[in-house]
């Protein structure tokens, strides 16, 4: 991987160029590839078995379809015996691997020893039973294809005929025929939209690569469409509802049209381990017209705040109904959010995984420079890696039949563009199992996950030669905790251990001894152990507080010692990348011997941080030093994070089914400054779509109150969720449980 990109970068949509023509396929194949769902091909009513010169005779002696019943209602049998009753569409939702069932009528009853049907399903603009893309269906067991079918019941005119996809078919939206078998050739029905039907992976089938044998760990990772998302700090975590919406209408659509978007053949579409990778590409528009466009910079007037976005359904449904025009703007929990709405809607479990100091710009090595001057202060200029407060990708669970056996499981992917991967801003999918021990050498990209979670941060103290001298190494500091959301409720799921064995352990050292064989890079310096240290003590602020930051001293020597310190402390992008600098202080600290231990206080004014915060209100402190009797040197870093306000969201009426309710959002300006242009977001699946509201100024110490009107459209328990943003306050939210009886 290669090709980094800095945070700062804003991709905005480019002036429409000239592009060349697209170029036939004649003279290289004998037509054009299959890579678009929504192409129809031609399949004719009759298919003669050889020259009719007189035409097609009277098939009145023969079967006659008169109707043909997909038993497709959400109450019926197919829906809910494939678990997709949610989804709100009219056709009928399946799931491979496992049978569903169709009522045929005909004109009179089904003779089996004398009549021949099949029942026909189509895929793409030119079907071939070779690619899987034409699959024929019949109802004896005497002939079966790929699929099977058998008649379950058989009723006066009527046939329920029972059929069963294969566990590695495409998965997409089929066309439906019915064909019957005359002496003359094959008489279908004529094309019916009515009769299409989806099919999706089987996390409930042992056949399907995406098995998942935990039924509670399924209704979490494909039947949620409720989720939080942990941002703030490891030691101060922040959460932010989302509505992934992947059961709401047009989405399904939506996913499949990123296939399309993507040329992605329709033969590779029944590979969750090639979607995933694809959809990792298509979900950024760097390079390939993708759903998002990322955006760092805070200036966001010619699109959506990506702080602002509350769910998936508007993204989604807004890039499918354009033609395929990249959604402004994105950061990384949008790009996972919304990737996570992908997979569940196919099928695919998918979960949005958090990593608490995630290395970044670490050109393929293990190692997060940080420069200081002879003196022990920070060189900036000089100091080019960033680690991220926290960064968010997603995992999915599939078999890996492409890597040995033990590496199936959980897989990371993530849809940020951060480096190129294939020539693309892309990642993964790579193993959670081979990432934790060590084996960066398997497909896709699981060095530079290793490296997100396992890289060290080391100081190094740059002579007035320019020589540098590494002075302290933190192994710990950079993949300090991977929290996702826990199975079935509202708490938090530690699964560092799943990427990682314990720091300092015989194990961990076996596995960085193992990466290091396939190419990553360590610093192997060895760095002494001072007798003195620091620490910067954790605290909480609300924005708008003046604070004492605490530097707490330690001394094991027998003698006293003499620091001299430098604290700074810089407003930071979540990236890591300093804004800012807000406090720079120098004071010299004495410390007395014997395990003594010395705090020395710094105040920090609002004044002196607030105008200048950046988006997610990060404010980061590094506390670097030189001790004058050893010439030791002694670091400390802290991430404070800043909390906002929050949205008061209230429900009032009778929570039932298509049952009048109203829901109120309230906020009152805490700040002595005025807020303009604030727009407020809100949002529930299941029982409210999306509305905005815009107010043009909301002065200081004011209360606005919003009301709007809805009905459920369905039963069970769901959650209102609310956002407000403007320019001079970002990441404010508010939400609300709530439990619709049928």
């Amino acid at each position: 991987m290669a090709d980094q990109e800095t945070p700062e970068h804003t991709e905005t949509p480019e002036a429409p160029t000239v592009r060349p023509k697209r170029v036939s396929h004649r003279g290289r194949s004998a037509a054009p590839s299959a890579s678009s769902n929504k192409d129809e091909g031609s399949i004719p009513e009759f298919e003669a078995f050889g020259q009719l010169p007189r035409g097609v005779p009277p098939l009145s002696e023969y079967l006659d379809i008169w109707d043909v019943d997909m038993v497709k209602q959400r109450h019926e049998v197919n829906k809910q015996s494939h678990h997709t009753h949610l989804y709100a569409s009219d056709h009928l939702i399946v799931r491979r691997a496992q049978q569903f069932q169709m009522k045929i009528t005909f004109n009179r009853p089904y003779k089996p020893k004398e009549d021949k049907f099949a029942v026909e399903f189509v895929i793409g603009a030119s079907p071939q039973y070779s690619k899987g893309t034409y699959i024929p269906v019949f109802p004896t067991e005497e002939r079966q294809s790929t699929w099977r079918g058998q008649v379950i019941e058989s009723n006066d005119n009527v046939v329920t005929m029972g059929i069963t996809t294969a566990h590695d078919c495409i998965v997409g939206k089929y066309g439906m025929y019915v064909a019957v078998v005359t002496r003359y050739g094959i008489r279908r029905t004529r094309r019916d939209p009515n009769w299409d039907l989806y099919i999706i992976f089987n996390p409930w089938s042992p056949g399907d690569s995406v098995f998942l044998d935990d039924e509670e760990q399924r209704e979490e990772y494909v039947m949620n469409e409720l989720g939080i998302i942990y941002h703030g700090a490891y030691d101060d975590i922040s959460e932010r509802a989302w509505n992934y919406g992947q059961f709401e209408f047009g989405i399904l659509d939506a996913c499949l049209f990123i296939m399309d978007k993507a040329d992605m053949p329709l033969t590779n579409r029944g590979d969750p381990v090639k979607i995933s990778r694809k959809a990792s590409a298509m979900l950024n528009s760097r390079d390939d017209e993708g759903v998002l466009v990322g955006n760092w910079s805070g200036d966001y007037i010619y699109g959506v705040a990506p702080t602002s976005w509350t769910g998936s359904v508007e993204i989604l449904l807004n890039y499918a109904s354009s033609g395929g025009l990249p959604v402004c703007y994105a950061q990384c929990w949008v790009y996972a959010a919304v990737f996570n709405t992908f997979l569940r809607c196919l099928g695919i479990p998918g979960r949005v995984v958090t990593n608490y100091f995630s290395a970044h710009d670490n050109d393929g090595n293990l190692k997060m420079d940080i420069i200081l001057d002879d003196n022990g202060k920070v060189d900036r200029n000089r100091t080019k890696d960033s680690i991220w407060n926290y960064h968010c990708w997603n995992e999915c669970y599939m078999t890996r039949p492409d890597l040995p056996e033990g590496f199936g499981g959980w897989q990371v992917v993530d849809a940020t563009p951060q480096e190129t991967s294939d020539g693309m801003y892309r990642c993964g999918p790579a193993s959670v199992a081979a990432i934790k021990h060590g084996q960066v050498c398997y497909p896709f990209d699981a060095s530079f996950v290793f490296a997100e979670v396992n890289s060290d941060v080391v100081f190094y103290r740059r002579d007035k030669e320019g020589t540098l001298q590494p002075v302290k190494v933190n192994t710990s500091h950079v993949g300090r905790m991977v929290l996702t959301k826990a199975v079935l409720h509202d708490g938090r799921k530690d699964i560092t251990e799943q990427y990682k064995f314990p720091e300092g352990s015989p194990e961990e050292r076996r596995v960085l001894e193992k990466a290091e064989e396939f190419g990553c890079q360590r610093e192997k310096a060895s760095v002494p152990e001072g007798d003195v240290t620091v620490e910067i003590a954790a605290l909480e602020v609300q924005l708008g507080d003046d604070f004492e930051l605490v530097l707490e001293f330690t001394n094991r020597s027998s003698q006293h010692r003499t620091v001299d310190i430098y604290i700074s402390g810089s407003v930071v992008y979540y990236t890591g990348v300093p804004s800012a600098e807000v406090v720079l202080k120098t004071p010299t600290v004495k410390v007395d011997p014997q395990q003594s231990k010395h705090k020395k206080s710094v105040l920090v004014h609002s004044k002196d941080y607030q105008s200048e915060l950046v988006e997610q209100g990060n404010l980061h402190f590094i506390a670097t030093g030189k001790v004058k009797e050893t010439g030791q040197i002694i670091t400390a870093m802290r991430l404070i994070n800043v909390h906002n306000p929050r949205l008061t969201v209230q429900v009032a009426g009778s929570p039932r089914v298509s049952e009048e309710m109203y829901v109120t959002v309230e906020f009152t300006n805490p700040f002595k400054f005025r807020l303009e242009n604030v727009y407020v977001r809100l949002e529930g699946p299941g029982i409210m779509s999306i509305h905005t509201k815009q107010y043009s100024m909301i002065g200081p110490g004011t209360t606005i109150s919003w009301t709007e009107r809805f009905s459920p459209r369905r039963a069970g328990t769901t959650k209102l969720m609310a956002s407000l943003d403007c320019a001079a306050l970002r990441q404010v939210y508010g939400e609300t449980e709530i439990t619709i009886q049928p």
